[in-house]
């Protein structure tokens, strides 16, 4: 029997649990659950091997690999002597976690950038509309910075992406003894946000 065939019970907690997350990140359960399963295996698995696995039918894994490949999340093999495609999920989690961004950032958050683009070129003909237009620029601001801190970590070797993320009560500490120096806290900040 192949590793297919006796999926242990830890693995197949993981598949569901992916198949009911999958839902929440915008793809369907079926698509979550054949990604937990390559994502798990040693070696990269065939449509058929998918299919008898998690008992779907071979038309929803055919369309769940092309789902699959258009994010791009799974890598195609052809090996000599098999006719069938074999996919596998790229070993790097961290390459798994930048293209999950990256096509989320490019299919959500570009559109909205763009749309905010957009209404700030806008000239505001009434009271309600520029305040409106100035929450859309502080919204703006801050996605905008966010992207921007996201590529510079996208652009770190993986290793130091990692020990960026492990400094965090480190680096917020740091940030609040900078601003107790420089006479800012955090209770003004917010003060002056309420206050506005």
């Amino acid at each position: 029997m192949t590793y297919v065939n006796q999926l242990p019970p830890l693995n197949r907690q993981f598949v569901a649990h992916f198949g009911e997350m999958g839902s929440r990140w915008g793809i369907n359960r079926t698509v979550g659950q054949m990604y937990a399963l390559i994502f798990l295996s040693p070696r990269a698995l065939n449509a058929d091997e998918i299919a008898e696995t998690l008992e779907f039918s071979r038309s929803n894994v055919s369309m769940g690999l092309k789902e699959l490949q258009a994010w791009p999340l799974v890598k195609l093999s052809h090996p000599p002597g098999d006719r069938r495609e074999y996919f596998e999920a790229p070993k790097d989690v961290w390459e798994i976690f930048r293209v999950l961004a990256e096509e989320r950032r490019r299919r959500e958050i570009e559109p909205t950038l763009s749309m905010l683009r957009m209404a700030l070129l806008e000239e505001p003909t009434s009271d309600q509309e520029r305040y409106a237009q100035e929450r859309m620029r502080e919204m703006h601001e801050l996605i905008d910075r966010l992207m921007t801190w996201f590529d510079d970590v996208q652009r770190l070797a993986p290793e130091t992406a990692m020990q960026l993320m492990g400094m965090g009560t480190a680096v917020t500490r740091v940030l609040e003894f900078k601003d107790r120096l420089t006479g800012k806290s955090a209770g003004t900040a917010k003060s002056n946000n309420q206050g506005a």
